[in-house]
């Protein structure tokens, strides 16, 4: 079972190629043919879900110049330049001065390799796509720009640049909701958690979302006027989606209780109402209320709300942890999941660490059915009510805490690692074995010495280039610890 997006991922790639333009008066039918390379990388964009707006043939300084405005103007995520055969640099060197969206070269020529006894000038032109490459990079350093990254490879069947392609597709997505996210903050950080703060003008700067300071009165308002229709449906698909066992070993758990599941039905009925107000993208939070008081009951009861809305796009995460909710962000636009995450005990026996949280996760990386139930009390917080418990799925994980430096910048301490289907501890928070070469205490070691928070984004699949990736169209720094 998975719960579908709230909205579609998507982002805006622009798409040019250069060449030479003395070729065309020399090579009749060269320029056509290279524009038809162009039609197969479009069609390969759109395919991985992005919006493609085509700039056309770039062969000369001036063509440069003219494009430059009609670029800036088109608001894009990522720009794809197309290498369709040789180009001199002049095509570039504007463009890497003045454009602020991340470039990407791609040179995916038609051939595997020249038919050499039939070879000529044309073939050779119609699969120089590297060949300019050297002379584009180094022209962007000498601007004081960072050498684009490049796709290289064939145009057809070749598994390794279609997957890098679609890759960099994936990362446009990300940066198209980073720069455009409402991200709620709401209450204070848990006392003494130092490495939990951070400034929303920093998190504007480094990723161009804008932070709202939200109020949890605004959540217990929508809980007052909750329906009883809306309570019932969303009541029922609790119930659909998660099971209800009997306890086990741990005396502060009981089996989901009526009491517990109607207060989390109509929090999360509250909950939704709430995030379509003010038109948010992702929450952090903590709060405590008085005892006994309304305010304490709603948000100590944000759990299983806030599971369903992770699992359909909308990162959240308890604690206040603002930089988390960025990272539960980053891996949701990359489809990979983005659980809220910290380290749990270690198993010496099995060279492995429990990785997991209590409170709310991202459902769609379960494996097998999420189960709900009744705490007696949340450790360490205050309240009681219904709490989220399922393993992840086995196999790669990938993890992302985004530290702060001294200098406070933001830093991506990124990570790679298995999920072993080994048991797991039945508290009614979410675990799984985490495997992480060389060994698990080498690994820890270089995990914490990076400076990461203790809180991190837990997702399935081995993706930490595509995590640096993103890291570096941002110019943050990014340490992959497990490398």
């Amino acid at each position: 079972m998975a719960i579908d997006r709230r909205k579609r991922l998507t982002a805006r790639v622009g798409l040019m190629a250069v060449g030479h333009h003395t070729y065309w008066a020399q090579f009749e039918g060269l320029l056509a043919e290279l524009m038809g390379k162009v039609d197969v990388l479009a069609a390969r964009c759109e395919q991985h879900g992005v919006e493609v707006v085509r700039f056309g043939m770039v062969d000369q300084a001036p063509a440069a110049y003219d494009v430059l405005p009609r670029i800036q103007a088109a608001d894009l995520d990522l720009l794809f330049i197309d290498m369709v055969t040789y180009a001199t640099s002049s095509t570039f060197g504007i463009l890497a001065r003045e454009l602020h969206c991340p470039i990407v070269l791609v040179a995916l020529q038609p051939l595997a390799a020249m038919d050499y006894e039939r070879g000529s000038t044309y073939m050779q032109l119609c699969n120089d796509d590297v060949c300019s490459v050297p002379e584009f990079t180094g022209v962007a350093i000498r601007l004081g720009r960072r050498p684009p990254p490049v796709i290289l490879g064939t145009l057809h069947a070749d598994p390794a640049a279609e997957a890098d392609l679609a890759e960099w597709c994936q990362v446009a997505k990300v940066l198209h909701d980073l720069k455009r996210a409402r991200i709620g903050l709401m209450g204070h950080v848990l006392e003494s958690m130092l490495d939990m703060h951070a400034d929303p003008t920093a998190i504007t700067a480094a990723f161009g979302s804008h932070v709202v300071l939200c109020e949890p009165d605004d959540i217990v308002r929508h809980y007052r006027s909750a329906s009883p229709d809306t309570m019932a449906a969303k009541r029922q698909q609790i119930l659909g989606f998660f099971d209800t066992p009997d306890p086990q070993s741990d005396p502060i758990t009981t089996r989901l209780t009526e009491t517990d599941l109607a207060t989390a039905a109509r929090v999360a009925v509250a909950l939704d109402a709430f995030v379509a107000e003010k038109r948010l993208d992702g929450l952090a939070y903590y709060y405590e209320g008085e005892p006994g008081s309304e305010v304490r009951t709603v948000v100590t009861n944000l759990i299983v709300g806030n599971s369903l809305l992770s699992a359909a796009g909308f990162p959240m995460c308890g604690e206040y942890d603002l930089k988390t909710c960025l990272a539960m962000l980053i891996f949701d636009r990359l489809d990979i999941g983005g659980s809220f995450a910290e380290f749990h005990p270690v198993d010496f026996t099995r060279d492995s660490v429990l990785v997991g949280h209590d409170g709310p996760h991202h459902l769609n990386i379960a494996a097998g059915r999420p189960v709900l139930r009744s705490l007696k009390k949340y450790h360490g917080k205050p309240g009681s009510g219904a709490s989220v418990e399922f393993r992840i799925k086995e196999g790669p994980i990938t993890m992302l805490s985004l530290g702060v430096r001294a200098d406070g910048k933001l830093k991506f301490v990124v990570a790679e690692g298995e999920s072993v289907c080994w048991p797991i501890p039945p508290t009614g928070n979410t675990n799984t074995h985490g495997r992480f070469k060389p060994d698990v205490r080498t690994f820890l070691r270089r995990w914490v010495a990076a400076g990461p928070t203790h809180h991190f984004a837990l997702g399935i699949g081995h993706h930490a280039r595509a995590v640096v990736r993103v890291a570096d169209c941002l110019g943050i720094e990014a340490v992959v610890v497990t490398e």
